[in-house]
C-alpha cells in the first residue's frame, strides 16, 4: 500500500507563480486550465455589476480568483471566479497577503467546457458546508444560472428571469439574459 502525502495550505502558498490557477481539494492539488474568451468576458462583466453594487452600497469586497481556506486537515482551498465578502468579515490587512481563512458570503463560478457536473456539485457542497450563504453557477452553454443556498435548494434561472442577491446582496438584481448577451463586433454587426 502506498501512502499519499496530502498537500497543505502552506504547500500551496509555495507553488510557483507560473500563471496557472491551483485549488486544493481535501489535500489534493487541482490544476485549472486557462479559461476561454466567453468565460473571461462573463467573469469581468459580472464582477463589474456585482462590484459596482457592492461599492455604491458600502457592503464589502468583491474579488476574482482569490483563494479561500474552507477546511483544514485535509486542507481545502477554493478560488471562485468571483467572490463577495461582507464588510464586517474582511480579513485584517496583515492577513490579506495569504489566503482568506473563511468562506466567501457569495461564490460565483462560471462553467468551463472542462468542468464535470460532479466536480461542480462537489465544489458547491464544499462552499455551503464551509458557510458560504449563496453560490451562483453561471452556465454559458445553457445560458442559465443555478443559485444554491444552505438549505440545499437550487433554483435554475434562464433568460427572462432576474437573478437577485437574496439576503447576501439585498436589492441586487440582474437580468439573466444580460449575463450571457454577446458583446463585441459580432453583437453589433461590425
Amino acid at each position: 500500500m502506498v501512502a499519499t502525502t496530502l498537500m497543505t495550505v502552506e504547500d500551496l502558498l509555495l507553488m510557483p507563480d507560473d500563471g496557472r490557477k491551483f485549488e486544493l481539494v481535501r489535500g489534493e492539488l487541482h490544476v485549472m486550465a486557462p479559461v476561454n474568451y466567453i468565460h473571461g468576458r462573463i467573469v469581468v462583466w459580472v464582477s463589474r455589476k456585482v462590484g459596482d453594487f457592492v461599492e455604491v452600497n458600502g457592503l464589502g469586497d468583491v474579488n476574482s480568483d482569490t483563494g479561500f481556506v474552507l477546511a483544514r486537515r485535509p486542507d481545502i482551498v477554493l478560488a471562485p471566479d468571483i467572490s463577495f465578502i461582507r464588510a464586517d468579515r474582511i480579513p485584517a490587512l496583515a492577513d490579506q497577503a495569504s489566503y482568506a481563512e473563511l468562506a466567501p458570503d457569495l461564490a460565483i463560478e462560471v462553467l468551463s467546457p472542462s468542468n464535470r457536473a460532479q466536480e461542480m456539485l462537489d465544489k458547491v457542497l464544499l462552499y455551503l458546508e464551509a458557510g458560504t450563504l449563496l453560490v451562483w453557477i453561471l452556465d454559458p452553454n445553457r445560458e442559465a444560472v443555478i443559485a444554491h443556498t444552505p438549505d440545499r435548494v437550487a433554483r435554475t434561472l434562464i433568460a427572462g428571469d432576474i437573478l437577485d442577491g437574496g439576503d447576501v446582496l439585498p436589492g441586487f438584481s440582474l437580468p439573466v439574459a444580460e449575463i450571457f448577451a454577446p458583446r463585441g463586433p459580432t453583437a453589433t454587426g461590425g
